[in-house]
């Protein structure tokens, strides 16, 4: 039994405006940096057998101290890496209304079938981070195993693993708070969510 432990970076310089951060290197707000190390104390007695993050330098900065705090080494994962957003890269929702009115309007209801202008397919987001979960389930098949990644490629991989459309994942998960907890047990190839979304230490 393998228990994933998957977690959105701490907060970043575009939070406050609610802007899209796909692939862009977006710098942590020093309240970010506050919340990776609030993560680690929660990780030095969470009993982890393994870190893992999205090479992004957010999910990297954020995962590092947990890393630190249980003894083990950090694992990069290209896979791991959030959607690109492509010509919403950086926008707001409402700049995105006014650049692109009906792509924006397509996205919002159905975000699988329609990703934003020149957007990465969002099921081969959930193709490649389910992909990289699996390889940490083999690696660490008895494990506690922490994934520091993105809010979109999470949500997209838990439909995925859920079996529910992707098409859903904004209305079935609106949100994810900064570095907070959703974990999943995976054994005999069966998924169950032990918590979604919970604060930093809510299971302790």
């Amino acid at each position: 039994m393998t228990r994933l432990v998957l977690v959105r970076h701490g907060e970043t310089v575009w939070h406050a405006e609610n802007r899209y951060a796909g692939l862009s290197d977006v710098a942590l707000t020093p309240r970010g940096r506050e919340q990776a190390a609030e993560l680690a104390a929660w990780a030095a007695g969470a009993g982890l057998t393994g870190v893992w993050a999205s090479p992004l330098s957010r999910a990297v900065i954020t995962a590092t101290p947990s890393a630190e705090a249980a003894g083990v080494e950090l694992r990069v994962d290209e896979r791991l890496r959030e959607i690109d957003f492509g010509q919403g890269d950086g926008l707001t929702s409402a700049e995105m209304h006014e650049r692109f009115p009906e792509a924006r309007a397509a996205f919002e209801a159905d975000p699988a079938a329609h990703p934003l202008p020149g957007g990465e397919d969002p099921a081969a987001v959930a193709d490649r981070f389910v992909a990289a979960l699996e390889d940490v389930r083999a690696a660490q098949p008895d494990g506690r195993v922490l994934v520091v990644a993105h809010t979109t490629a999470i949500r997209l991989a838990l439909c995925r693993l859920i079996g529910v459309p992707l098409g859903s994942y904004r209305r079935l998960f609106p949100s994810l708070g900064n570095c907070a907890v959703t974990e999943l047990r995976l054994r005999d190839g069966q998924v169950a969510m032990l918590q979604f979304n919970s604060p930093i230490g809510a299971d302790r």
